[in-house]
């Protein structure tokens, strides 16, 4: 399983659960008896700034960093920051975004521009473009803060590890009041998207 190393960037704003979520995914591969490396760059991530995560996991990683051009999947947490991230995607790349916009502060004080039709940028420029509503099915699922679990949930049809190893990782990682919301939002993420 996994002799190559894979390599996923989590594209997202501050407070929107990106670091659980590459945790998660690092957990998952670890288990599975990969050797994992992350990292995080944080912005003004409290501030609703951008936060960039990449994890790697394979036979053997020798670094947390994605190489230039190297991503195998993308998890675009918010389009614009997933529009932003696209030149890093390997040809044949995954791209998977939460139609959600968030308005970062330099654009609201008239300081920046926000581009316009980001999800549309992404599916013309990637072949393997898919994207879900995620803070509704969040929503439904029980809890607004679950976006970064339904995102893991889409993630999860594209790789080889098992819905349970996925499960036992959520379990491990969020707080036990939250684990039957995060459950369901795991399966939302998972039955939103098709790969075929």
């Amino acid at each position: 399983m996994y002799e190559k190393t894979v390599n996923i960037q989590l594209a997202t704003v501050g407070g929107q659960g990106g670091i659980l979520a590459s945790s998660i995914i690092a957990q998952v591969a670890f288990d599975a008896g990969l050797d994992v490396k992350k990292r995080e760059v944080h912005g003004m991530s409290q501030r609703g700034g951008v936060v960039t995560s990449d994890v790697r996991f394979g036979k053997q990683v020798c670094s947390p960093m994605v190489p230039q051009g190297s991503i195998d999947f993308l998890l675009a947490f918010e389009q614009a920051e997933g529009l932003r991230a696209i030149p890093n995607l390997k040809n044949g790349g995954v791209v998977i975004t939460n139609t959600q916009t968030i308005i970062p502060p330099i654009v609201a004080i008239g300081k920046g521009t926000y581009p316009d039709n980001a999800l549309a940028a992404i599916a013309e420029r990637v072949k393997q473009s898919f994207t879900l509503d995620a803070m509704r099915l969040a929503e439904e699922a029980g809890s607004a803060k679950t976006v970064s679990t339904v995102m893991l949930g889409a993630l999860s049809v594209f790789l080889d590890f098992s819905e349970e190893a996925w499960l036992k990782a959520i379990r491990s990682k969020v707080p036990k009041k939250t684990i039957e919301i995060n459950q369901r939002a795991f399966e939302a993420g998972r039955t939103s998207v098709n790969p075929d």
